[in-house]
Order: C-alpha cells, then structure tokens, then sequence
C-alpha cells in the first residue's frame, strides 16, 4: 500500500503571494500581517518577529533554507515570538516604515531579507537587522543566539523598551517634518546641483555612478539627458552630460548586467564592469530601461551618434522579452524572475565553452567566443556569464570577414544558443501583477512603441492597462495586486501617481477619451485620499488606510522612481493640458514642501527635480485636431525628436466626451494644430511646413 505524505503547512498557505506561499511549508508558525494576529501579539504579549522579503531575493532563500527550514530554530522562533512573514511588493507602506526604522536603529541602510523584532503593544522595532546566518560569520552572531538575546531583553528591560519607543517614535516625526517653501524660493540651482553631483560620481573608466554594487541610477541618466535639452539655447551647451550618459548606457548594454542572449536587465552588478549582475529581473528595473533607452536613442538619432544602432537594439530585445516572458494572457505583466535556477544563482544564464562548442559550428564559435570573453578566463564560479568583450567589427577585422558574415555567424550562434538554453530549468516567475509596476511598464513599452514605431509594442501596453481598469479598478479606486484571480490590498500613492503617468503617455501614443476620463479620475483621487493640504506632499497611504506606527511621505528615489515626483510632474502636466488650477496648485505645493531636501540632496531626488523643471520652464503642448491619416503625420513630426518639456496629443475630428479645455481647440479645415507654452497659446497653425518652421524655431 502506498504511504501517503502530506506536508504540513501554516498560515500562509492561504496567501496569493508566491513568497508568502514559499514560506507556507515552514516548521516556522508564519502568519500574514493582519489585526487578528497583531492582537494576539499584544494578548500573549510576545514580541513580534517581522521577516520582510520578496520571491526573487536570493538572500531571502538562503536565509530560509537555513533558519526558517531548521526545525530548531524554527521552534525557538515559534516559543518566543509570534512570526509574521511580508512580501515587500505587496505591502510597500510597511516595508517603506520598518526599512526607515532599521536606519534610525543600526545607523545604516537595510535591504532584504529585513528582519525587524517589534513591542506587541505599539509595533515600534526595538531590533533589527537584515540576514543573520545560522552561524556566527561575517562578523555576524548566530541567528537563534540573537533570538534568545532580543527574547531577554524584552523580558527584562521593560523601561528600556518604553523609552527606545519613544524615541523612536520623534525620531519619525522629526524625519516627516516639512517646511513650505515660498514660491520665490523655487529656482534653477538643484538642478545644476544634481547634475554637478552626478559627474562627480561617475566612473569615467567602466560607466555608471560609484562603487560596486553597481546599480543603474535610470534617474541620473534621466537627468543628464534633460540638461542638455535644456541647456540647448544656453552659452555652454552640456556635451559632457550626453557623453556621460551615453557612455554608461553603452557600457550597461554590452555588460553582463544585460541579458545578452534573451534581452532584459538584471537587477545590479555585483562588480565595477556591469560584468556579473545579481541574477534576478525586475519588471520595474526593466520597465526604467525601455524609457531611458527610447528617450536615449531619439537623441542619439539626431546627434547622430554611434550608440543609436546598440540603443535600438536594447530597446527592441528587451521589449519582445518582457511580452514573451513576463505578459500574462489576460495582458497584466507579471512582477519578477527569480535569481535562482535550481537551487543556483545564475545557473540558467551561464555557460561551459564545451557546451557553447557542442552546438555551434566552428566559426559561429570562434566569432561568438571572442565576442562574449569565451577566451578570457572563467568568471563566474569556473564558467562564463556572457557580456560583450571584444566589439564585432574588430572580430571580423581578426578573422578576415566581413562585418555582415560575423554579424550573421554571431546571430546564428545567439540564436541557437537561446533555443538550447530555453530547455533548462527556467528561474521561477512571481506571477502576481502590480498595479504601479504595470503602470511602468505601460509607460515604457508605449514610450519604446512611440520612439520606433512599433506597433506591438503599444498593443502590449493597451492590453495591459485594458487589464488594470478590469480587473484593479473597482468602485471607483484601485488595488494593488492580482494573483490567481484575486485582485486585493488598497492602492497606494505609487499605484495612482504612475498609472497617470502612464495613461498621459499613451494618450500621446494615440487618442482615447475614455483615457482621459480615467486620468482625471486618478488624479482627483491623489488629491483627495493622498495630498496633505495642510503641509504639501503626498503620503504614501491613503487616508483611508490601516493605521500603522506613521504614514510616510517620502520624496526621493528608491530602487523605483519618486512616487511624489512623478505625482507632482503628471499632475502639472495636466493641469496644464485642461487648464486646472486645482491640479497646478497641488504640484507646486509639493515642489515647496520638498524644497528643503532638493537643496540639500539633489542627487537622490531626480524624479522630483523632473516637476521642478516643469514648474519653472512649462511644458508645450501641442493639440493637433483633424482626419486620421494627417493627424499621423502632423504628429509624427511632433514626436520625431527627443523634446521632454513637449507633449503632442492627436485628437481626430471624431472624438466625443473631449473636456472643456480640448473642446475649445475646435476642428479648422482638414486639420490644426493648437500650440501653448504654460498659460499662453500661440496662432493655430494649419500648413505642415508652418508647424516644423515653428517647432524648428523654438527647438528644445
């Protein structure tokens, strides 16, 4: 008779999310973050055990396989404290809080896996850390040896514990204070701050910004690219911020931190050559990537510049690759693959030079071995991660071929190689679909369809925002995140502020009143459960959310753009376009309220710096009305080139349901166009050389 075995499992069984339910067979007694187990905290009066982490996070599962997998200590962690597991890209907001709390604690930064001890009364940490192995190392003690020791000390040292709470708690309020700047405070100077500090930073010999770990700092290079835009009428036009950001762009594209055989970006690199990422793909990361690689390559196109083939190249690979692997079929993106493979970091992207050879003939292999570094030695753990080592036209010139044969032989070879990897054990997929990273990735793909004209692209980008409004947006508000049928958890800021980032950028891609309409609802939404009118600023809960230990409002970027910045820029923008007061007044009131902290930290508010631009050179907007197949090539030769302060919305003489300030723009002859610069609009223009006379004359 056969013996059947089933595993036990806890509380998280019952979760959605894939890191929750990888937890979910644990001798650990996990519980999900709720009031029901916060309660029992506080009525056992055991200390809380907060593990925040996410299903991609390769120190998360090494620190599970060797702590919450342990039977031992598993039941010392069960005895002294009630356990509760977080997926950080479900719940932000308490990542975001009890990540600033282990700052103020351990005077450093945090990161995942964190690992937060909390009073059961307040929710206060009073401990903290990130991972902590199982054995004293890495100058580290042993996980159940800190276990017992925050046990004690909260036995013990009950004054203590008040007291740090207390402090803790100023500590907060004093980090949350804003001071409103006035309107005349707000000038160009952090601009030139950012753009000073980011030079300083870079690394003239392998590209990017600091020390490894590398990580692409998308906001810096944004930030280059749009100084020199906006230096263009200026005495000193900045040639060295185009180079600085172009050389890091390149340098990232032919590093290993891109995957240089199925397209898409890795998280970071664990070195100073973009050699060897840290394995994991982020939708977020990649989502950046589309946007800053489109914008670069419209600019590199018209200073005809080298790197523009490589750009569009980055552009359309990573593309394809987020729609074949990371789209569902009911058209949301999924969130994350996984760093691991088969229990290995990496192990699904590397290779042996025995089974590079076994499947290519012998000049596709030695044009793709001295191409990829196949001749230099190992690098990583005796085999070879592949990233650009030596250029292809030096290859042909090596070899005696022409450029086109080595670039055909080398296309070969990646493609068979593609097709041998795609039979491994593929990295595991968090398929859970975030509304704010989908809001990113709806803005990338549509900026990348915009820039080359491709029409799949956008097609992927209206499919998943089709998803968002069907399945995210219920009885007037958003959600946060689906996952086998389930859509759960109150938005947060980011989920609202990109999202109508994102529809104003599609709705440049081409007209859809309905869009507009949804816009509008967004936004009145930011302003009503989000924007503190009181002191400027957006919290990045909602008023209606569960009250937590603060209600952070954060200005500066993270591992994802500013949730303040890119709220205050779409709103401008939209106030601008309808002609609402309302919408002007709320991005310049959080322009004031994050003054202190752009003047003093410019370098890590680039997203912010984005509205400020905006507040003290308006936008133009360009409304073109009229027939269809015109409108397409007026605006076409709107968006041909890179131009961030203009937005070019064609709307054909059909629509209906326009708001107020779009019906004024009314249809003349066979098509118009209407241009306005902040509150002053100039004669509509209905000849096609009249309109590139005039966009040539005041050319961003």
């Amino acid at each position: 008779m056969r013996k059947e075995i089933i595993e036990k499992t806890n509380a998280l069984s019952h979760e959605t999310s894939p890191y929750l339910l990888q937890h979910a067979t644990n001798p650990v007694n996990w519980y999900p973050w709720n009031e029901d187990i916060l309660q029992r905290a506080k009525q056992e009066n055991k200390p809380i055990l907060l593990s925040i982490g996410y299903s991609a996070c390769h120190w998360c599962h090494v620190m599970a396989h060797e702590s919450f997998e342990d039977e031992e200590t598993a039941a010392l962690m069960n005895k002294l404290f009630i356990n509760i597991k977080v997926d950080r890209e479900e719940r932000p907001d308490l990542d975001k809080i009890y990540q600033t709390a282990h700052q103020f604690i351990a005077q450093r930064a945090g990161g995942w896996p964190l690992t937060m001890f909390l009073h059961p009364d307040t929710h206060y940490p009073f401990f903290g850390g990130t991972y902590f192995p199982p054995e004293p190392r890495y100058g580290m003690p042993a996980f159940k040896e800190v276990l017992q020791r925050i046990a004690d000390f909260y036995t013990n040292q009950t004054e203590q514990l008040q007291q740090h709470g207390q402090a803790l708690s100023q500590a907060f309020q004093q980090y949350e204070q804003t001071t409103m700047a006035s309107a005349a405070d707000i000038e160009v100077k952090p601009l030139n701050l950012s753009r000073q500090q980011i030079i300083e930073s870079f690394d003239n010999v392998k590209g990017g910004f600091g020390q490894a770990p590398k990580f692409p700092h998308i906001p810096n290079i944004q930030r280059l690219l749009h100084h020199y835009v906006l230096t263009q009428h200026q005495e000193v036009v900045d040639e060295e911020g185009v180079d600085v950001a172009f050389f890091t762009l390149e340098k990232m594209a032919l590093g290993g931190i891109y995957d240089q055989l199925g397209g898409g970006f890795y998280r970071y690199s664990v070195d100073d050559l973009w050699m060897i990422p840290h394995f994991e793909k982020m939708l977020y990361d990649n989502a950046s990537f589309l946007s800053i690689y489109s914008q670069a390559w419209q600019l590199a196109t018209r200073l005809n510049r080298h790197e523009a083939d490589l750009f569009k190249q980055v552009i359309i690979e990573t593309a394809n690759w987020v729609i074949k692997d990371m789209q569902s079929p009911e058209g949301g993106f999924y969130s994350t693959l996984d760093a691991d493979s088969e229990g290995h970091e990496g192990k699904f992207y590397i290779w042996s030079r025995e089974d590079v050879n076994n499947h290519l003939d012998e000049t596709e292999y030695t044009v793709f071995s001295k191409h990829f570094g196949l001749e230099q030695a190992a690098n990583f753990e005796g085999q070879w991660h592949l990233y650009v080592q030596e250029d292809i036209d030096n290859v042909a010139k090596r070899l005696k071929l022409t450029k086109d044969s080595a670039q055909q032989y080398l296309m070969s070879a990646c493609q068979k190689l593609y097709q041998v990897r795609q039979q491994r054990i593929a990295p595991d997929r968090d398929e859970k679909i975030l509304t704010a990273w989908n809001a990113l990735m709806i803005k990338g793909l549509a900026q990348a369809g915009l820039a080359l004209n491709h029409k799949k692209f956008i097609i992927a980008a209206e499919q998943a925002l089709a998803f968002i409004k069907q399945t995210l947006w219920q009885d007037g508000k958003l959600l946060a995140t689906y996952k086998d049928g389930q859509a759960r958890l109150n938005a947060y800021l980011d989920d609202y502020a990109f999202l109508l980032d994102a529809v104003l950028t599609l709705l440049q891609v081409r007209w859809r009143s309905e869009d507009m309409e949804f816009a509008i609802e967004l936004a009145e939404i930011l302003l009503r459960d989000f924007f503190d009118h009181d002191n400027g600023g957006f919290y990045f809960t909602a008023q209606q959310h569960e009250k937590l230990i603060t209600r952070p409002k954060s200005f500066n970027d993270d591992a994802i753009p500013s949730g303040n910045g890119i709220a205050a820029s779409a709103l401008g923008k939209l106030g601008y376009l309808l002609a609402e007061p309302r919408y002007l007044e709320v991005a310049e009131k959080t322009i004031k309220a994050s003054w202190s902290q752009l003047k003093e930290h410019a370098y890590v508010n680039n997203t912010m710096l984005l509205a400020v631009e905006d507040y003290l050179f308006p936008p133009q907007i360009i409304i073109l009305r009229g027939k269809s197949a015109l409108l397409q090539q007026w605006q076409a030769v709107c968006q041909e080139k890179f131009a961030p302060q203009r937005l070019c919305f064609a709307i054909t003489d059909e629509a209906i349901h326009l708001p107020t300030a779009l019906v004024d723009k009314k249809v003349q002859g066979e098509i118009v166009a209407y241009i306005c610069e902040g509150h002053q609009c100039s004669q509509p223009i209905t000849d096609l050389s009249e309109l590139k006379q005039f966009l040539d004359k005041i050319e961003f």
